[in-house]
């Protein structure tokens, strides 16, 4: 299927790994322009080079630190205009309520809640009538499918859940699509760092996160690629009815209602 994405251009937050760095790489090979965005400078500028090296497309990075409204007002700025906004940056802390702090949660609901916020309001103002405008919002399974051990991913990313819905709903009016993306256990660093917190409470023990994923779907996480991959069709014309929606990508566990 082509998805007749050459020559647009797209902004990824948090892009220098996981589903982020998977998105740039499968959108690049689309024919898609690319503002990638992270706070590892480093990273990012291998990234370009491996995307420009294997595809005809052009890769501007913006390495920063996008925990405040005024580094995204800046990154935006930076970026000009674009068509495709995916707001995937995100790094709200797991544990259970009285180990995680309020500052902490602060941060991440900064980085997360505020920053895809920020971003699609900026993103409105620019892009309001103009042809295959997208907004895609990775947000979680936590949002619907709640968890005490990580109560406050579960409730910022049920707040993005409902603000994808409510400006998504009406968003076509104005020429662009909002749709939500909420992955399961992926694949990556970020998922790491989550399995080691729920084998400590689960198994008494973060070494033996592996053996949790024994009691998943297929007895394994999704892959940042099928993740990204349903981002790109998300983001394509192919998808131009498509807004207002979250889709979830979790093998099953939201509908069965367990993580594990």
């Amino acid at each position: 299927m082509k998805l007749d994405l050459t020559g647009k251009s797209a902004l990824i937050t948090g892009a220098s790994k996981g589903i982020g760095y998977s998105c740039a790489k499968t959108l690049a090979a689309e024919g898609c322009n690319l503002h990638l965005a992270a706070r590892n400078g480093e990273a990012l500028a291998a990234l370009k080079a491996e995307i420009e090296a294997e595809h005809d497309v052009t890769v501007t990075i913006h390495p920063a630190d996008l925990g405040s409204a005024e580094a995204m007002i800046a990154l935006d700025a930076a970026a000009g205009d674009y068509d495709i906004l995916i707001n995937n940056a995100g790094d709200i802390p797991a544990g259970p309520l009285d180990e995680v702090t309020d500052e902490a949660i602060r941060t991440g609901f900064e980085l997360k809640v505020f920053g895809y916020i920020t971003l699609s309001r900026l993103f409105f103002a620019k892009r309001k009538g103009k042809p295959d405008s997208v907004i895609i919002n990775v947000i979680g399974n936590s949002g619907e499918n709640w968890d005490a051990s990580y109560f406050a991913g579960s409730t910022g990313n049920a707040s993005l859940m409902s603000f994808t819905k409510a400006i998504g709903g009406r968003s076509l009016d104005d020429g662009i699509r909002v749709v939500g993306v909420n992955p399961g256990p992926v694949d990556t660093d970020r998922m790491l760092k989550i399995m080691k917190r729920k084998a400590i409470d689960m198994l008494g023990d973060e070494s033996r996160w592996e053996e949790l994923y024994a009691k998943y779907p297929g007895k394994r996480p999704a892959t940042a690629q099928e993740v990204a991959d349903l981002c790109t069709f998300l983001a394509s014309p192919k998808a131009g009815y498509i807004t207002g929606t979250v889709v979830t990508i979790d093998g099953g566990i939201a509908a069965r209602g367990s993580v594990i």
